[in-house]
């Protein structure tokens, strides 16, 4: 059945507003007490990408209602394109999508996808079956008005405006093309408005608005909250993608419950350490209701059918997994985990279910970055209801790159403006090749980067292609390098043009050769991969060739990191426990230098000690 003969007038069967599942009109109150603590919960986009079916959604509900709703897990959400019926992973079909729309310009669920959609029942079965488990349904939505309601004129529900009267090209996403930017004027507001009371007909409970953040739309925000408030149901609010300017704190606050501080979050080291220094940014902006979000969760089993990446357990070590968690919970950033749960293995369900940290999202205040010393970090919070300190102490160290001065070769800045430049590199005497790619000081967001048909020469004329040579080893900052195509398994293409011969990897990066004797240059060109290039966000990085190891020394594994208790606010002497343990670590009267492992993570309440009256 074609898209056209898929118009489904709905506006009979939902449009009205009325009333789904046992869950009464809100009271004329502030929402934020909607979602007074950081929601927790499963969002289907870093295991299925935009290609999740009912099926998958509830089986990880299933599990989720078992093993998680105890521990305060609840939301259960629907990521992008769920109204396609022909996705696919490894990026979105665009070139024929198989749109399911309704007669008033409102998306709807893929029948072929969630079979309880048919006969115009829109997500409602699926809301009914997650809260009879007693869990809250969420969806993920683009920004916007579809380019397809437009192009058919659309009319707008209640209104004798269409589509057509609300739209603007200026501002429509870069990365995907579904829908324009909905212009301030008469019909704008009515349009949202019909959205979210079809949303609420369903029993939508938690709206993810994307293309909403960075850059920050808000006249939109303003909309999608107005439209909230008049559907007569708590949905909770959530925006996306960040970093959300810091200007708009305020603003974000007064209209969201949570807000992206930063762009998609992967399963990489980099992209975590990263994340230190943007939650001390935003930590004065939390308040009850309103969260910084610092992403979503990459544990367990990722990428079964992903936008990026394929089917893995987490890159992350067990350390780095204790560090993510500890850091998210004293952040007190909202909690979604990415996973296919029913994978989770033995060690996933108790990292994500400790009681005691968890407690340390719900329950704290005055959540901030105590210091900062190199790249050993303490955060702490206070226990409103005993008085207590939480302490979180982290060991972010790494083998640190040599100086872009020691390279034989630099690439200089790569970005969008300069997506692309070619070398001859001098690699006479050298035995050992290393390909470099590094942050080019905007983070390592979308940092795809590309070695475009790099040749290795000898003194005989003699060509090589380097792609055709074992590497000895090979490192990405996100993904995996790849042979003849991107890191993200797509051809390797920059500035419109595909290369059949090259290397795809993700900053930071190191590749390493062994040369073949004789070898005496690297004719190659470096490039911004066209994952990168259409977002609006991240994509600077330097390519960079060594023939001498790129690494200093390693640190050493693990090293003490010293807090004193003055500077905890805390008087002479307490009871430290590790929270992630349960166990009493000891009395100390004026300091603590526990040892902490290098990526890893540490958290403790600071009782201190009572005085006699």
């Amino acid at each position: 059945m074609n898209t056209a003969r898929r118009l489904l007038t709905l506006a009979a069967l939902l449009g009205s507003g009325t009333a789904a599942h046992a869950q009464k009109a809100p009271p004329k109150t502030d929402f934020h007490q909607w979602a007074a603590t950081p929601p927790m919960g499963w969002n289907s986009w870093d295991c299925y990408g935009p290609t999740v079916t009912e099926a998958e959604v509830k089986a990880n509900a299933d599990y989720m209602a078992k093993n998680l709703k105890n521990s305060g897990w609840e939301y259960v959400v629907v990521d992008i394109r769920w109204y396609v019926g022909n996705d696919t992973a490894h990026g979105y079909n665009e070139k024929t999508p198989d749109f399911n729309i309704d007669a008033h310009g409102r998306f709807v669920p893929a029948v072929n996808r969630f079979p309880s959609a048919a006969g115009g029942k829109g997500f409602k079965p699926l809301a009914d079956y997650l809260h009879a488990k007693g869990l809250k349904f969420g969806i993920h939505i683009m920004r916007g008005v579809p380019v397809v309601a437009v192009q058919r004129r659309l009319p707008i529900l209640g209104t004798k405006l269409t589509a057509a009267d609300i739209y603007s090209k200026e501002g429509q996403a870069t990365w995907l093309h579904d829908m324009y930017t909905v212009k301030t004027g008469p019909g704008a507001q009515e349009y949202y408005d019909s959205l979210f009371r079809l949303y609420a007909a369903w029993g939508l409970d938690f709206v993810k608005v994307d293309d909403l953040s960075e850059p920050y739309h808000k006249p939109e925000v303003e909309m999608i909250r107005r439209a909230i408030d008049k559907s007569g149901r708590r949905i909770v609010f959530s925006t996306s993608p960040g970093e959300t300017p810091i200007a708009e704190a305020a603003h974000v606050a007064a209209n969201a419950n949570m807000w992206r501080t930063v762009g998609d979050f992967w399963d990489s080291w980099e992209q975590l350490k990263e994340h230190f220094e943007v939650c001390a940014r935003w930590a004065p902006h939390i308040r009850p209701g309103a969260f910084p979000d610092a992403d979503m969760l990459p544990l367990g089993r990722l990428g079964i059918r992903a936008e990026r990446g394929d089917d893995r357990m987490t890159r992350f070590t067990p350390d780095e997994q204790r560090t993510l968690m500890t850091l998210w919970c004293i952040f007190r950033s909202p909690l979604m985990f990415g996973g296919d749960l029913p994978s989770n293995d033995a060690a996933t369900l108790p990292l994500i279910a400790n009681p005691n940290v968890l407690a340390v999202s719900r329950n704290s205040t005055r959540n901030r970055q105590l210091f900062r010393r190199g790249d050993l970090v303490a955060w702490t919070a206070d226990d409103p209801a005993t008085g207590d300190k939480f302490l979180a102490l982290f060991n972010a160290q790494d083998q640190e790159l040599a100086p872009a001065s020691e390279a034989v070769w630099a690439s200089g800045p790569i970005n969008r403006q300069t997506p692309a430049k070619a070398a001859e590199i001098n690699l006479t005497g050298a035995k050992k090749l290393y390909l470099n790619v590094r942050d080019g000081g905007d983070g390592t967001a979308w940092d795809h980067a590309d070695w475009l048909n790099p040749v290795l020469g000898n003194r005989g004329d003699t060509n090589f292609q380097l792609a055709k040579l074992p590497w000895r080893s090979a490192t990405a900052g996100w993904g995996k390098p790849a042979v003849n195509k991107s890191v993200s398994g797509a051809p390797l293409t920059v500035l419109g043009k595909t290369y059949e011969t090259g290397i795809g990897t993700h900053a930071n990066s190191i590749i390493e050769y062994d040369l073949p004797a004789g070898s005496t240059r690297l004719t190659t060109t470096v490039g911004l991969d066209n994952a990168a290039a259409v977002q609006n966000t991240g994509g600077t990085l330097r390519f960079l060739v060594f023939t001498q190891s790129p690494y200093q020394p390693a640190p050493a594994d693990s090293v003490r990191v010293p807090v004193t208790l003055k500077e905890l606010g805390v008087g002479v002497g307490a009871t430290v426990t590790d929270l992630w343990t349960g166990r009493k670590v000891g009395k100390f009267t004026t300091n603590f230098a526990p040892y902490i492992r290098r990526h890893g993570a540490a958290l403790y309440r600071i009782s201190a000690r009572k005085t006699a009256k």
